[in-house]
């Protein structure tokens, strides 16, 4: 694995130089996000940092502090149409599940324009200019040749771009180590073939010792289809495995072996090249705004929500999300109305409206007279909810979460919060059953075939996790796990020891 580090600086204990690295998310605001935080902290370093996205995109994501402006620069390329993708769709937030493999397509149609941007900085380097970048917020090219290219799992495009131009590539993975050991290398996969749902149901062979690693039945089903082919023509899985080539010299994970332990030794051996942490990139302070998020709709202001939630005993709320991508159905909403209303605790719920689902008056998912039924202890709001602003909120004691990874890092391991946990798809499954062993959450029951979930079963887990003895147990646990998980020094000697990496891999 080791490959010796080549000599960077000039005379002996110079400084090395700082490095030019492109970072270039998937179309998702759950990927983009962290790759953001990850280009700020390169960014504060003093290494030069290009962001690659869409025109939209680059907007919702909002300005670059003022203080790294000068190193961290936005380059927005513009995606192509592609025939049934919504006009103006930049992001999974625009549309729905089954059209993200045309958004995929559109993706692809970057190449060409990202190859352009390419090859202008390394010809410019090679006549000893500047750099073609316009120093723009939002720029029409590099500023120089990049030392590193740090892409999502989606650019299987890019391998043959580097390699033309001999520039080296790191994956970063926003998710747990341990969906990337459940999914498994390619010759891993081609040994011992997974041709049936229950396949998916147990843990691999290739991980020698025991672990949590396991799908129900309706999760193994939606995990199987990253295997399968869609409609940009190619899997998930057949994006990924590119990885294999060598200009791939590292894979970077968005957590710890505080969170997973164990796994980053045995994700390098399996893919025969270094597996590192990110840090979980936490943001390094709670933003305090009232403006739409990423996506959001700019015109509702959430101070009304803040000013009960002020009202609220300490760590009395549970806070209710289910992210902005896990397939939510009208009869999951419904079922989690009913819940949220028999558990008789404080809620704040961020209602999210099923795709295809039609709009027409505030909340028309809801059982009739629900405000009026849970008013004065429990909120539901539609639209955009600041997430960080309200975990961060001392009245919140609970989160019911989908597990998003992203959701877990700032919930459970920023603020301590215990979890009641309703997984969906991808990894969300593997973090809930991970989470429960560490006894810091409990899942709601649902039908194993089709994975639905009843009120009353809502109703009773929220009142063990907020309520009950049990709950005051998973609370300790939670923040046990958070001093040890969220320690910040060590979340930035992560960050850190990955410069070092890029230095070494370069």
């Amino acid at each position: 694995m080791a490959q010796k580090t080549q000599q960077e600086g000039g005379a002996a204990g110079a400084s090395p130089p700082h490095l030019h690295v492109v970072v270039f998310p998937w179309l998702a605001f759950g990927h983009m996000i962290p790759f953001l935080e990850l280009s700020k902290r390169l960014a504060r370093r003093g290494h030069a940092v290009t962001f690659v996205s869409t025109p939209r995109n680059a907007a919702r994501l909002g300005a670059v502090p003022p203080e790294l402006s000068a190193r961290l620069r936005v380059v927005a390329l513009g995606l192509p149409d592609v025939e049934g993708l919504p006009d103006g769709a930049e992001s999974t937030a625009d549309v729905p599940p089954e059209k993200v493999g045309l958004l995929k397509k559109a993706f692809d149609g970057l190449a060409a324009p990202f190859a352009h941007l390419v090859a202008l900085a390394c010809a410019d380097a090679d006549a000893g200019g500047g750099g073609s970048g316009s120093g723009d917020a939002v720029g029409v090219g590099f500023s120089r040749k990049p030392d590193f290219i740090i892409l999502d799992f989606a650019q299987n495009w890019i391998w043959p771009i580097a390699e033309e131009h001999e520039i080296a590539c790191a994956i970063f993975l926003i998710l747990p180590a341990s969906i990337l050991a459940f999914l498994g290398p390619r010759h891993e996969n081609e040994a011992h073939p997974r041709t049936t749902t229950e396949d998916y149901m147990v843990q691999p062979p290739w991980i020698p010792f025991p672990t949590t690693m396991a799908y129900r039945r309706h999760e193994a089903e939606a995990i199987a289809a990253v295997f399968r082919q869609n409609a940009s023509g190619v899997s998930d899985m057949d994006r990924f495995y590119e990885m294999q080539r060598p200009c791939c010299r590292l894979i970077v994970l968005r957590s710890c072996p505080e969170a997973e332990p164990r796994l980053f030794p045995l994700l390098t051996d399996l893919l025969a090249k270094p597996v590192v942490p990110s840090g979980l990139l936490l943001p390094d302070e709670v933003v305090d705004d009232d403006d739409a998020g990423p996506g959001g709709d700019g015109d509702q202001s959430f101070s009304d929500v803040m000013r009960w939630l002020d009202e609220q005993p300490a760590r009395s709320v549970i806070y209710v999300a289910l992210g902005s991508e896990a397939p939510v159905t009208a009869d999951h909403v419904w079922e989690l109305a009913l819940g949220l209303e028999r558990s008789g605790a404080r809620f704040l719920w961020a209602v999210r409206r099923p795709a295809g689902h039609p709009s027409g008056g505030a909340l028309p998912l809801l059982p009739d007279g629900f405000e009026a039924r849970v008013a004065g202890r429990g909120v539901a709001r539609a639209g955009w909810v600041p997430q960080v602003r309200v975990l961060a909120h001392a009245a919140v004691g609970a989160f019911l979460t989908h597990c998003g990874w992203g959701s877990t890092v700032e919930s459970l391991f920023r603020f301590g919060l215990p979890l009641v946990m309703l997984p969906f798809v991808a990894d969300q499954g593997l973090i809930a059953r991970a989470m429960a062993a560490h006894g810091v959450g409990v899942e709601v029951p649902r039908d194993e075939h089709d994975g639905s979930f009843r009120g009353d079963d809502v109703a009773a887990t929220v009142r063990r996790v907020i309520a009950e003895e049990e709950g005051r147990e998973l609370a300790r646990n939670a923040r046990q796990m958070q001093k040890v998980v969220g320690d910040r020094a060590k979340q930035e000697q992560y960050v850190d020891e990955l410069v070092d990496y890029l230095r070494r891999y370069k």
